[in-house]
């Protein structure tokens, strides 16, 4: 599992209830020294005229910046998505969205049909990755399980949050080159896009290389916005993932290096745990600095 993680990047519910993903990436020439955090330019995410950024962040991750009065004004008046691990209840703040996350199609379905959302859900988030909580049939077939899931969601007027983790592409047919062209060669975003409200592109891994970075997250967008233009794209950020430590420089530049392609972030800030061996301490800190500078 670890070792999974650090190759390929995966979402983790921590401890502290916020997602990560990981696998360290060569930083660009010229990104400041990690472990900075000096100022950043400032400017919300790009989105279009009239619309809000939207922003997912876990139960715990949303408590923590929060506790900032300037971020919990920026996040009122941005679009904000609050992941809930089944059971738990919302924070019903900054007039956010529960969704409640699943890395199975069993364990959806289940809740689903059987009626223990939260009251007030409105989405709930499928979340397939390369780890044991996920099935391997899923894994192999994370299209298929996306439609499976997008058929139970419909059924119940929910909207379907779609986040394929980069490290499924070990599970498919390998191509060469760096894994996240090769997730791009199989079209995972663009096809799970046909059924998906919202799609989220796990490209965590990348952040401390933003030329890679804006290249996957642009190509990804592209796919999905190819495949239903009705869909929202979000991207992944990690405040602290496996590997050398993250700067807010180098956070602040993949934001601006890809949001003129997608509406918002999956914002992590996870702590170390079984889904996450390899996460370094939590660090809301830079969450409320990113969030500060660029959500709207």
């Amino acid at each position: 599992m670890a070792v999974t993680c650090v190759l390929a990047g995966c979402s983790a519910h921590s401890s502290a209830g916020s997602p990560a993903s990981s696998a360290p990436a060569s930083s660009a020439a010229g990104t400041p020294p990690a472990g900075s955090t000096g100022p950043v330019s400032t400017g919300p995410v790009s989105t279009g005229p009239g619309e809000r950024s939207t922003w997912m962040l876990a139960r715990g991750a949303l408590a923590q910046v929060l506790s900032d009065p300037s971020v919990a004004a920026r996040l009122e008046a941005a679009r904000v998505y609050e992941i809930l691990l089944p059971g738990q209840p919302p924070l019903a703040a900054a007039g956010a969205e529960p969704v409640v996350t699943f890395s199975a199609v069993s364990a959806l379905r289940q809740a689903v049909d059987g009626g223990q959302l939260p009251a007030g859900t409105r989405a709930v988030l499928y979340d397939p990755e390369v780890w044991p909580y996920t099935p391997v049939t899923e894994q192999r077939n994370p299209v298929r399980a996306a439609q499976e899931a997008a058929a139970i969601t419909r059924a119940h007027h929910l909207t379907l949050i779609v986040a394929p983790a980069l490290d499924l592409v070990s599970a498919q047919p390998r191509s060469g080159g760096p894994m996240w062209r090769q997730y791009l060669h199989l079209d995972l975003v663009g096809q799970i896009a046909k059924v998906a409200g919202v799609v989220e592109v796990q490209a965590q891994s990348l952040e401390r290389d933003p030329p890679a970075y804006r290249a996957f997250v642009r190509a990804a967008a592209s796919q999905a916005h190819a495949a239903n233009p009705q869909v929202t794209v979000l991207a992944g950020l990690s405040t602290n993932p496996p590997g050398p430590l993250v700067s807010s420089q180098q956070l602040a530049a993949a934001i601006r290096a890809s949001s003129a392609a997608v509406s918002g972030y999956w914002l992590n800030v996870p702590g170390q745990g079984p889904r996450c061996p390899g996460c370094h301490a939590p660090r809301p800190d830079l969450a409320r600095q990113m969030l500060g500078e660029f959500a709207s």
